[in-house]
Order: C-alpha cells, then structure tokens, then sequence
C-alpha cells in the first residue's frame, strides 16, 4: 500500500473517528460533488470530513536514504467547527508515532486549527506531519 492509501485505512478503521467524519476520509485532488460525491448528503450540503495529501518529500539522511514525507490532512465541515474539534485531538492519537510497513514513525509537525475555505465556503482544519521512511 501507499503512505496515503495505509494513513486512509487507519483513519477509516476508527469508529471513534469516523462518528465525527460522517462525510468520510477522501484521497482525491479535492473535495468535490464529482470526485468525492460521499462527502455531500442528499441535498448537496458538505458533511464533516477529511482529505489526504502528500507534499514535496525532502531528503533526511542520505547515508540511509531516508526521506522526509509530509502528510496533510485537511478537515471540512459546513458550518462551524464541533466535528472538526473532534476530529483534530483523535486524528493526532491515530498519527503521532505511528509505524507501518516502510515507514519509521509519522511525526506531528502543524495545525491550523480554525479557518475557512473560500472555494467550498466551509469551516476547515489542517493538520500537518512527517513521515519518516526509507525511499
């Protein structure tokens, strides 16, 4: 599996996580009606829920070939922020530390914890970690 293909199955395994992210955990280039029409409900209205993406991988140690591998995970919701104050604290439990298969530890890096996307006009969140792994 990829690094976002394993954070996604994590963070989709939790039920805790998941009550708070009833629009579900997407990897798509966005959150759109089109590319991740389970975020929507019924009438089109965004419900809480996350996207994954990776950023630039920089290099650790070359010696060992490590790579530094950010991990963004971005948290909407409609209005206000109850589920994403919800989501961030059990996201961080989920992440921070973690180990998988090729991958050393998942470090926490940043949050934004409350701001707002003009595009979907929604509340958002992001969190920010590392994934340290071999390339």
């Amino acid at each position: 599996m990829t690094l976002i293909a394993d954070v996604k199955a994590l963070l989709l395994a939790d039920a805790t996580l998941m009550a708070s992210l009833t629009g579900g955990v997407h990897d798509a280039a966005e959150i759109s009606r089109q590319l991740t029409p389970g975020a929507f409900d019924a009438n089109a209205e965004l419900l809480p829920c996350a996207l994954i993406k990776t950023g630039t991988e920089n290099a650790l140690a070359r010696k060992i070939e490590a790579v530094q591998t950010p991990l963004v995970i971005y948290f909407y919701q409609r209005s206000g922020y109850s589920a994403i104050d919800l989501a961030l604290p059990r996201t961080y439990q989920l992440l921070e530390a973690q180990h998988f298969i090729g991958i050393w530890e998942i470090q926490f890096n940043t949050e934004i914890a409350r701001t707002w996307d003009d595009a979907l006009k929604a509340s958002l969140a992001v969190q920010r970690f590392n994934a340290i792994r071999k390339r």
